[in-house]
């Protein structure tokens, strides 16, 4: 039986926009900022989860990652540079507002990021005008690759497993949403994407209209 599919889950760093603070974006700060490449990305991975987390502000990850010693640079000026990497990536980002708006379908963003990153992200990109809820690893403390992320996605959602869709252009993550019976498509773009939706089911609108209850 084909289940219609009433709720998207999306990953945001490479599928809506760009991603907020990769390794490119790290090799290209040390590089503008003049630090050690190496010592700040052993400092990042010692800390990035806890930051992801909700655990660390972002003043508290750049305390251990780059302002551990004296620097000649103000922080504002380098969390604007960490900000100033994130950019939409126009063509999902058009495709998931056409699906809600054509069909009626719940989105929900299931995304590692930190709070602060994750906030500028939300409201410079207008995601809060189309996306139900932000199932963000800095909001609810669990993180990917850890399933429970996507357990609280569904009990926030109020979905059933077989009637979502999870999108992530990590094809590991896709899979462990798969473990708890959530359909998926690794991204690669939004037409193949979008294919790959279509030949998922029909889609159905989350609340179908009922009965006139006036």
């Amino acid at each position: 039986m084909t289940h219609p599919i009433t709720t998207l889950f999306c990953d945001v760093g490479g599928v809506m926009l760009t991603n907020g603070w990769d390794r490119a974006a790290r090799k290209l700060a040390c590089r503008t900022f003049d630090l050690d490449c190496d010592e700040v990305d052993e400092r990042h991975h010692l800390t990035f989860d806890a930051f992801e987390e909700g655990k660390l502000s972002l003043d508290e990850y750049l305390d251990r990652t780059v302002f551990y010693a004296p620097r000649p640079f103000r922080r504002e000026a380098f969390k604007d540079f960490m900000f100033s990497r994130s950019e939409p990536l126009p063509d999902m980002l058009d495709a998931l507002r056409e699906l809600k708006a054509a069909h009626g379908i719940k989105i929900v963003t299931v995304n590692n990021e930190g709070r602060e990153l994750n906030e500028h992200r939300i409201r410079t990109f207008g995601l809060g005008c189309f996306i139900d809820a932000f199932v963000s690893s800095c909001f609810v403390h669990f993180r990917k690759p850890d399933a429970d992320i996507f357990r609280i996605a569904l009990d926030i959602a109020q979905t059933a497993p077989e009637e979502a869709v999870y999108i992530d252009d990590r094809a590991l993550f896709v899979e462990v949403a798969g473990t708890l019976g959530i359909r998926g498509v690794v991204h690669k773009s939004a037409a193949e994407t979008l294919a790959a939706l279509k030949e998922m089911g029909p889609f159905a609108a989350y609340c179908p209209a009922g009965p006139d209850l006036g």
